[in-house]
């Protein structure tokens, strides 16, 4: 089926889960996870961190492995991948894919790249956060851009995304693979710790963001 990553292949018992590890319905989206024991040839371990291994893949779950991803099964089987769980919030107990958002702010015309984040917020334990880099030629001013971006969450997803908070940056930290590093910036949105990852393109990006966040009080950066 068009957009499916068709069915399991036979030796996995592939499940879709929700936060609380019952089996979802089919149309319900969550957790995508494979039954163990996992068939020969499946990854057998992150070199030389055994724990990180275990700590990542199988304890949420016990009896299954943790894919990462999110997604669901239609009534036929079909398997939907709708993202990396990493990149969906949870807006005032509404869970939304950033990637479905990213889609949105990027069908602007003005909109060159962008990157969408869940940033802490003491009301709904998260919000929407959109870094864009423009296309080279625009004229229009960044309150304009941000309304305009607002709206088009607002009618393509629902008021309740919340998404109120756009800003222009010049670059998105990316790897050298070209892999944006968003949970780099979660940290710096929310003041965390973060480690510089060794597959950064280029570490000078880091202040630029930092300075930008400084300069229209985003997340962290409201209060100090």
């Amino acid at each position: 089926k068009s957009g499916s990553a068709t069915k399991a292949v036979c030796g996995y018992d592939l499940k879709i889960f929700n936060e609380n590890g019952e089996e979802l319905g089919p149309n319900e989206e969550g957790f995508v996870v494979i039954k163990l024991p996992l068939p020969p040839g499946n990854m057998l371990g992150i070199w030389k961190n055994k724990e990180r291994f275990k700590n990542s893949y199988f304890t949420k779950f016990e009896g299954y492995y943790l894919s990462g991803d999110g997604g669901y099964k239609d009534e036929d089987d079909y398997i939907f991948i709708t993202g990396r769980v990493d990149d969906v919030i949870n807006v005032a107990g509404h869970r939304f894919s950033t990637a479905d958002m990213e889609e949105v702010v990027s069908s602007h015309e003005e909109i060159a790249e962008c990157a969408v984040i869940g940033i802490h917020d003491e009301l709904k334990g998260q919000v929407p956060f959109a870094l864009v880099v423009t296309k080279s030629n625009t004229e229009m001013s960044h309150f304009q851009l941000q309304q305009e971006i607002e709206n088009l969450v607002r009618h393509q997803i629902g008021a309740v995304a919340s998404l109120k908070s756009c800003v222009v940056v010049k670059r998105l930290p990316k790897t050298r693979s070209g892999k944006t590093l968003r949970r780099l910036l979660r940290s710096l949105a929310d003041g965390e710790a973060y480690q510089i990852p060794s597959t950064i393109d280029d570490e000078s990006i880091i202040e630029e963001i930092e300075q930008v966040l400084k300069e229209y009080k985003i997340g962290f950066y409201k209060t100090t």
